[in-house]
This record gives structure tokens, sequence and C-alpha cells, in this order.
């Protein structure tokens, strides 16, 4: 099993996406802990403390591996992608047009996967507002998450 792991780096393809994926992981763990812009990381770090535990900022953290007890860039991981997909598989028994769609084959596929990537970004859009304000509503005291609590601070801030 160890010769047949080590010839794998052997073939130029193969070493270029392991390659790939391990800078894809390295990319993602490092915006796992960077926080997002216009965060008071202090007030962040307050409230994780506050609510540490079996809470509803603990249950959103263990879907997030973390990131949202940082506020972090990556906070919403892969969760709007999968959500988005059980969305539109539901849709398709529904909605007779995405079911014909599926019924086209490759091409049919291949325009429900692009559906399912504009739905991806509305969905995470969302959600990283819901975060925001889900956030300022445990803010305690004179420290708020996002200070200046206007609308362009609220989108940068998502």
């Amino acid at each position: 099993m160890l010769r047949t792991f080590l010839n794998s780096f052997r073939v130029p393809e193969i070493r270029k996406k392991l390659a790939f994926t391990a800078g894809m992981l390295a990319l993602y763990r490092a915006g796992a802990y960077i926080p997002a812009p216009g965060i008071n990381i202090d007030a962040v770090k307050d409230i994780s403390q506050n609510f540490a535990g079996s809470n509803v900022l603990g249950f959103l953290n263990l879907f997030s591996g973390g990131s949202l007890q940082r506020f972090a860039i990556f906070a919403l991981g892969i969760m709007p992608y999968i959500t988005a997909s059980i969305m539109l598989q539901l849709l398709t028994v529904v909605v007779p047009q995405l079911d014909k769609l599926r019924k086209e084959g490759e091409v049919g596929q291949q325009r429900i996967t692009q559906y399912t990537r504009y739905l991806t970004v509305a969905l995470a859009f969302g959600q990283s507002i819901g975060y925001v304000f889900l956030f300022k509503t445990f803010s305690s005291g004179n420290a708020q998450v996002v200070e200046n609590f206007t609308f362009g601070r609220v989108f940068v801030s998502s």
C-alpha cells in the first residue's frame, strides 16, 4: 500500500491534482482563522466565552469547524452548497421544468449544477448577513461585534 502511495507521486497528473488539493486545503484552513473585515474580535471572544457549550452558537460552530467562533471569512464552510444541492434535488420533484432538465441527460445535469451554484451564492450571502445580525443580538455592553452598524458595514462584514 505504501508503494502504491509513493508511486502516485511519480505520475505528473496525479501529482498536480494532489498539490492542488493540498493548496486548496491550506487556503481554506488559513481562511478559517482570518477574521472578517470590520469585526471587533474582542466582542466576538466575549460572546464565545459567554455562550460556550451546548447552545445555538455552539451548535452552529460545530458545523463551521470552529471558524464561526472566530467570525472568520470562511465561517460558512460548505453548508450553503449542501443546502442548495438538497433544495434543488427536492425541487426537481416539484417543479416540472427542473424534472425535464434532469431527464435530458448530461446537458440537463450541467444546467442543474449551474443553478445549484447560483443558489449557493444567494444562500451564502443570506446566511452571512444572518450571522452578522445573530452576533449583533448576542453583543453585550459597549462591545459591539460590528461597530458603526450601517448597511455598508454589514455588507462588507458578510
